[in-house]
């Protein structure tokens, strides 16, 4: 989002805010989680029960991850203006839709289309929190961030089992009805509570430079998963590569020549921010190049020759430690920055979560390596994340945060929207003719290449900084701003923001 940075000062006029407000705001946080959890772990259910083959199956977060890409740095435009809550309705309307579309789908393309509406929900976040900050007076505004940061994070934690109870015990239609269900009571309460307008100038929307984002991302996402089947050097592979560097290309000279650009990409010149960029990519897309990998291989009946056929519960579960490490992660991120500086974070971040990739890789011939794998991801990701925009906000003068952290949200969204179509990807690649299951050596590729970006990622970010590296602790900024960019993080449900990421003067609410 590009927004101003800073609370406004005590005393400012701001539109009023009724008692259920907040609460109103927290049910949307958790709303956002329920979709994310609509994910990973009903894939294998819904390749069987749909008869396509895993790889194709995980579409269903491509399609959620690529559409949400799209929507968070376009709904964060949108809701810099007057109409935050219109913003949100609207977004929420499109969620049910897709939610009962899903509900009620019987062929697999009806389900990918509905799976790209629900993503739009993934851009409510920010928005929820620009709402926060606009409408609550400024004691409260940071804490308020904090907390609908963490609800999301949290309540996708409860998430993922709650969805895979619910698809066990019936289908993984029934999941789907119990997302559409509890976004419909958000959306009443959203209607009954939220204000009608903010006192937020309107501003124009760039909507050439949002339909040329969308463009890249949806061909570079479907290069990804159907290259393997065209061919890698085909022309048709090669041809829309070729377009999509060319309007990328358009897009940055469109988007450094707007007045009023979807994203401002200026800032990458600074090289604490390029560290923070470059990362936060090559982790998004280890990311999904780990979650449903790990969630998907616990699944498979152990008949094929590996897998341990899990329950869809069980492989919910199996991501709760990932969630759990995350907030352990972003809670320790303050101590260990005042015993061993900046310079550090990232890399020891991503060697972590490097080594929860390889593990599982190498050793998966127990059904409690995923736990220990996922858990040691969680808090890789939840270190390098709490980390990255620190590096911004530290970097930049407080009225260019906005601007500077919104790119490296849109890279971050882009990330792992890659990563799920690379995984796909790669699954394709050893899946034999005929067969629903791919190889084991699928499964070991993918989460090899996970461990390997990690490794680059650790390279990148203690190197790419220079002399750049940012302050200690007592220069770290405590904007909301950057709460709410790690609020993104915790709408897909991997990341809870810890007290270190509180605006100046509050308190982040566990």
């Amino acid at each position: 989002m590009t927004v101003d940075p800073e609370l406004p000062a005590p005393g400012a006029i701001r539109a009023p805010a009724g008692p259920a407000l907040m609460p109103a705001l927290v049910v949307v946080a958790a709303v956002v989680a329920v979709v994310s959890s609509l994910g990973a772990p009903l894939v294998p259910g819904i390749a069987a029960a749909d008869g396509v083959s895993l790889s194709t199956a995980q579409w269903v977060l491509t399609a959620a991850l690529m559409t949400g890409a799209l929507a968070t740095p376009a709904m964060g435009r949108l809701a810099d203006g007057p109409y935050k809550s219109r913003v949100i309705v609207v977004a929420l309307a499109t969620v049910l839709v897709g939610c009962v579309l899903a509900a009620l789908s019987r062929g697999f393309t009806v389900l990918v289309i509905a799976r790209g509406m629900q993503g739009v929900g993934l851009g409510l976040l920010p928005v929820t929190m620009a709402i926060a900050r606009s409408h609550l007076p400024a004691e409260r505004a940071g804490r308020a961030i904090a907390t609908l940061s963490v609800t999301a994070a949290a309540a996708a934690g409860l998430g993922y089992p709650i969805t895979g109870l619910i698809a066990q015990a019936f289908d993984f239609h029934a999941a789907f009805w119990f997302g559409a269900i509890t976004v419909a009571g958000a959306l009443v309460m959203a209607l009954a509570t939220l204000p009608r307008r903010s006192e937020a100038p309107s501003r124009p929307f760039d909507l050439a430079g949002m339909v040329a984002l969308g463009a890249v991302i949806v061909a570079v996402s479907v290069v990804l998963s159907e290259g393997g089947g065209w061919g890698w050097t085909s022309p048709v592979t090669l041809g829309i590569m070729g377009a999509s560097v060319a309007v990328a290309g358009l897009w940055v000279a469109h988007e450094l020549r707007s007045a009023d650009p979807l994203i401002d990409v200026r800032q990458v010149t600074n090289r604490s921010v390029l560290t923070a960029d470059v990362s936060g990519f090559l982790i998004a897309v280890a990311m999904y190049l780990f979650i449903p990998i790990i969630v998907e291989f616990v699944q498979i009946p152990g008949v094929n020759g590996y897998g341990f056929g899990a329950s869809v519960s069980v492989a919910g579960l199996v991501l709760v430690p990932l969630s759990a490490g995350s907030f352990v992660a972003s809670r320790g991120l303050s101590l260990y920055e005042r015993h061993f500086g900046t310079r550090t974070m990232i890399p020891v971040g991503s060697l972590v979560f490097a080594v929860g990739a390889l593990f599982f890789a190498l050793g998966n011939g127990e059904l409690w390596a995923a736990f220990v794998a996922s858990g040691l991801a969680g808090i890789g990701i939840g270190f390098t994340f709490a980390a990255m925009p620190g590096f911004i906000v530290r970097s930049v003068p407080p009225h260019e945060t906005g601007s500077a952290t919104g790119f490296y949200q849109v890279l971050r969204s882009i990330g792992l929207s890659v990563g799920s179509a690379l995984a796909a990807a790669i699954l394709t690649g050893f899946t034999r003719a005929g067969h629903a299951y791919p190889t084991i050596g699928g499964f070991r590729t993918a989460l090899g290449a996970a461990s390997g970006l990690c490794l680059v990622t650790a390279v990148v970010s203690y190197v790419l900084p220079g002399r750049s590296v940012p302050g200690p602790a007592s220069g770290r900024p405590g904007s909301q701003e950057l709460a709410e960019e790690e609020g993104e993080l915790g709408a897909t449900g991997l990341m809870l923001t810890g007290e270190e990421m509180a605006p100046r003067g509050t308190e982040a609410t566990p």
